[in-house]
């Protein structure tokens, strides 16, 4: 089985290349044109239409993304051309060549409104340009008439790249105080965890195609940024982390009034991932379970870099 990934050194393609690689005959791409003349910007629509028809892969992942949700709002045609239009030419690609798609959206394609976990089925409602563009390239892929599998998920991190959780470890080595959002209400997702969901899910249903489709994949239980911030921040103390918050009281609970942002998050990120579970036989483990294990490895880490260095 031969699969092509884009985007492998962001925080889910750099996770994929671990397990996919169990799979196959893996041809990993970043943003760039190599020497082989594989072109893995997806700016470049043509250069990704003539990379997969080149390749002709069994398995394509889109793991490449425009993630700055609040950039978005400023730069809308990026956002669009980057979740959107090229998601829809690998997309028509993927059907000209009979490949799986493996494409991640977002939490981001709901309002956000209720207390309780929604699933596939649920209406959609962006209110972000970022959201938009998720669900857009949602839309093109399943339009397209391509196998696909799409992975909606939630406030993903990992050892890599900025992110939540690196962030507030960063703030908490460098601050005295922090404030942190309370009333948006998730699951924090591992990448690594994401990876191998999607490597599993990719070797059954090329076994069995009727399980293409539309999946939600989360961590289970749930929490917000605030008690997320607050467990990640006593767990790094835990293992010896030089911090200068001297504990939880000095860690403010914010309302989203008080943190203002230019794109509008939803106030519940509650994804149920009952679906994918049951098609792929899984158990989808406690969101407490990765960011501690993850808060270990960057502590660990830290020994030999400072904690000013985890938000590169």
């Amino acid at each position: 089985m031969k699969i092509l990934l884009f985007g492998k050194n962001g925080q889910i393609g750099w996770e994929l290349q671990r397990p996919l690689s169990l799979l196959g005959d893996l041809i990993a791409t970043d943003s760039s044109t190599n020497e082989a003349g594989l072109c893995g910007d997806l700016r470049n629509l043509d250069g990704i239409c003539q990379t997969i028809l080149q390749l002709r892969p069994d398995v394509i992942v889109n793991a490449a993304a425009y993630t700055d949700v609040d950039g978005a709002e400023d730069h809308p045609e990026l956002a669009d051309l980057l979740n959107h239009r090229a998601p829809e030419v690998m997309a028509e690609a993927a059907k000209h060549v009979k490949a799986l798609l493996v494409h991640y959206s977002s939490d981001y394609v709901f309002r956000g409104s209720g207390n309780y976990a929604r699933g596939e089925s649920a209406a959609v409602e962006p209110l972000s340009v970022y959201g938009k563009s998720k669900l857009q390239g949602e839309i093109a892929v399943r339009a397209s008439g391509c196998q696909h599998l799409i992975f909606r998920t939630s406030w993903v991190y990992s050892t890599r790249r900025q992110n939540f959780l690196k962030t507030m470890l960063h703030l908490a080595a460098t601050r005295d105080s922090l404030g942190v959002v309370a009333d948006q209400f998730g699951a924090p997702t591992s990448a690594e965890l994401i990876a191998d969901v999607t490597a599993g899910a990719i070797h059954m249903t090329r076994a069995h195609k009727r399980l293409a489709g539309l999946y939600h994949l989360s961590a289970t239980g749930v929490t917000n940024w605030y008690e997320y911030a607050c467990f990640a921040i006593e767990a790094a103390r835990l293992l010896g982390a030089p911090l200068r918050v001297p504990g939880i009281s000095a860690i403010k609970a914010l309302s989203s009034q008080d943190y203002p942002s230019r794109a509008l998050r939803p106030g519940n990120s509650r994804l149920d991932s009952s679906k994918l579970m049951n098609a792929f036989h899984l158990r989808m483990p406690d969101w407490k379970i990765g960011v501690a294990r993850t808060v270990r490895e960057l502590v660990e880490a830290q020994q030999e870099s400072p904690f000013l260095s985890l938000q590169k």
